[in-house]
């Protein structure tokens, strides 16, 4: 489920400097900060498609991601029990900071991501086709940073949009491409459990 809140409809929460190290929480973290691109309706559309012919040609037995839930993570601002304020508005100043022109992504290959414990994301990623992607995610960043926000120990980025969760490892493979035009990107805080996206800004790529 994917949601517009308005920019005041957070809940209620703590309200230590952005540069603070939270404590570990004492139980399973609820809320989700990150921001993202989402694909527009046509692409959306297409990799649900896409999402359910894998799936059947590789044997998984997991759900697929509903449609309007298809993303790629930029930036994960890190996981909370109740949504910082401070953080929150950490990450609007710093997106308001960022310059970017719209720029095309496409995702042309699929395959699974390995962790520990199974359940492995099973994704779309790309080769040059994401590569605008990740010099805007070093912009980014770089944003993040100058507010004096930091989240933790920075993941080397990799563009991709997870399909669904499986235990089955697929290999890399070539696939039809989907591709779009980046146009806007979004700071979503998410529900860990419920499915459910809330959208708490946006911003335009204007140059």
């Amino acid at each position: 489920m994917l949601e517009q809140l308005p920019f005041d409809g957070l809940p209620p929460t703590s309200s230590k400097p952005p540069g603070t190290r939270y404590p570990r929480p004492q139980r399973r973290p609820a809320d989700r900060l990150f921001f993202a691109f989402f694909p527009d309706a046509e692409a959306a559309k297409e990799t649900a498609i896409r999402a359910n012919q894998l799936r059947g040609d590789n044997g998984l037995r997991g759900r697929p991601l509903a449609t309007e839930r298809f993303h790629i993570t930029l930036y994960h601002l890190g996981d909370f029990n109740g949504l910082p304020r401070d953080i929150v508005a950490a990450a609007r100043e710093a997106a308001a900071i960022v310059v970017a022109e719209p720029f095309r992504i496409t995702l042309d290959r699929a395959g699974s991501f390995r962790r520990r414990g199974g359940n492995l994301p099973f994704v779309l990623h790309g080769g040059d086709g994401v590569a605008e992607a990740i010099a805007f995610q070093k912009i980014l960043a770089a944003a993040v940073r100058s507010v004096g926000y930091r989240p933790g120990a920075e993941l080397r980025f990799t563009p991709h949009m997870t399909l669904l969760y499986d235990d089955r490892n697929v290999p890399e493979q070539p696939v039809e491409k989907i591709s779009w035009i980046a146009r806007e990107f979004v700071l979503v805080h998410s529900l860990l459990g419920q499915t459910r996206h809330i959208i708490l800004g946006r911003w335009p790529l204007c140059g």
